[in-house]
């Protein structure tokens, strides 16, 4: 069902040099284009070494990573490219569970279940609601989560190394599961007035965001407590407009939330402790039609952000700078929907709406020691906590992210500053 092409071909059939190759799904000629055929999300695994995405039609598709890897077999672990049939159509995944990045996040944490403890498991999200838990290295199914009544349209485990899994559903609520006791013990998370279209966890595992698509509510959860904090307002740009996607950087000190309204689209960035709008990045498509902002995602170092766009299969943004790091050529077939980037960054993957995924080299960007620093220390101090601190007024700026200016816009979207490699 799946068809791998090699570099020298997709490069020969694409003009783009940021295109390092392109999966596409074998389909009989009358399924193509037809609904039910999405890449609705793709997932690297928290090791960079398998890759899952849904290509449509109730199936998931699992493959080693690098894609052209000689050896199928790993010790006992069987490296094999595996099928999941799901029976309907997948709308979210999530490999878990994701180790965290400290050492004292991984003593103060709970206790992994014995029969999962180094197992790699694949969350799927489906049409009917109910989330299917893989074993991956086995490729059986392990159990099936039951309690939305709509899409599960995403999943997220925490970074905490815990069997915990988050899901957002266009029932209107968020589920937080505890995959230890098989889904029996649920928190459900209620607030929002119609479709979620998205959530995220913060770094050091205390808040939840998500957005409505259609209500346009960011909310902000408390992971902790299971409780509301806020839902953060000030980011309207105009009258009618929807919200798609959501992620917080690697720090946890900012928040990325993305919509669009007609031919424009934009990107705000909160701080999710004070609930301020920090900054605004906007871009006005002026050839013709909408152009829908479906996805975003923070690079690993948080340095910057993959955006997918109807005009554009992906653009790489470093966050509070003018222009863009990198753009591919303008493709408004590109039908982009999702994207993910490999835990050690430089490739980037993105799904679309015909079922195929395509991996983009980005710019390995090598982070300043001020934003190691940075990021070290907004990964365990919030706003609150800094803001008392006797710092220079610059200094005390750089680390809350106050430095960055408050509206943005995009570079031109001329092909003569597409990205070269």
């Amino acid at each position: 069902m799946c068809s791998r092409e090699n570099n020298a071909e997709l490069q020969h059939a694409s003009t783009d040099p940021a295109l390092i190759l392109e999966l596409k799904t074998r389909r009989p000629p009358s399924l193509e284009g037809r609904a039910g055929c999405e890449t609705w999300s793709v997932d690297f695994s928290p090791d960079g070494a398998w890759f899952a995405w849904s290509m449509g039609h109730g199936i998931v598709w699992v493959v080693a990573w690098p894609l052209d890897s000689e050896d199928s077999q790993d010790g006992e672990t069987d490296r094999g490219d595996k099928s999941f049939s799901c029976g309907h159509p997948v709308w979210g995944l999530a490999f878990g569970p994701r180790p965290p990045k400290s050492a004292a996040a991984s003593a103060g944490r709970a206790k992994t279940s014995s029969k999962w403890k180094n197992s790699l498991l694949l969350a799927t999200g489906l049409e009917n609601g109910v989330i299917k838990i893989w074993n991956v290295l086995t490729g059986e199914a392990v159990f099936d989560l039951h309690g939305h009544e709509g899409v599960v349209r995403d999943l997220v485990f925490p970074q905490n190394g815990t069997l915990t899994l988050i899901s957002s559903s266009r029932d209107k609520t968020l589920r937080i599961w505890d995959l230890n006791q098989k889904g029996k013990k649920v928190q459900v998370l209620s607030g929002h007035k119609d479709w979620i279209s998205c959530c995220s966890v913060s770094s050091d595992c205390s808040m939840i965001a998500s957005v409505g698509r259609f209500d346009r509510m960011v909310c902000l959860w408390s992971l902790r407590s299971y409780i509301f904090i806020r839902n953060l307002t000030g980011g309207t740009h105009k009258t009618l407009y929807l919200l798609s996607s959501c992620d917080f950087s690697p720090d946890g000190a900012l928040l990325a939330t993305a919509a669009f309204s007609g031919s424009s689209w934009w990107i705000d960035l909160w701080d999710p402790y004070t609930a301020e709008k920090l900054a605004t990045l906007v871009d006005y498509f002026e050839d013709y039609g909408q152009n829908q902002i479906s996805s975003i995602q923070f690079s690993p170092n948080g340095l910057n952000l993959a955006i997918v766009t109807d005009d554009r299969p992906l653009r790489i943004w470093e966050a509070g700078k003018k222009g863009m790091v990198m753009q591919t050529k303008t493709d408004r077939d590109s039908n982009g929907l999702c994207c993910n980037y490999h835990p050690q960054g430089g490739v980037v993957a993105t799904g679309t709406r015909d079922g195929h995924v395509r991996f983009w080299r980005v710019p390995r960007t090598v982070p300043s020691l001020c934003h190691l620093c940075r990021s070290i220390l907004r990964h365990s101090v919030s706003t609150h906590q800094m803001e008392p601190l006797p710092l220079p007024k610059r200094i005390l700026e750089y680390l809350t992210y106050r430095n960055i200016p408050d509206r943005l816009k995009t570079c031109c979207s001329s092909d003569e500053e597409d990205w070269q490699s």
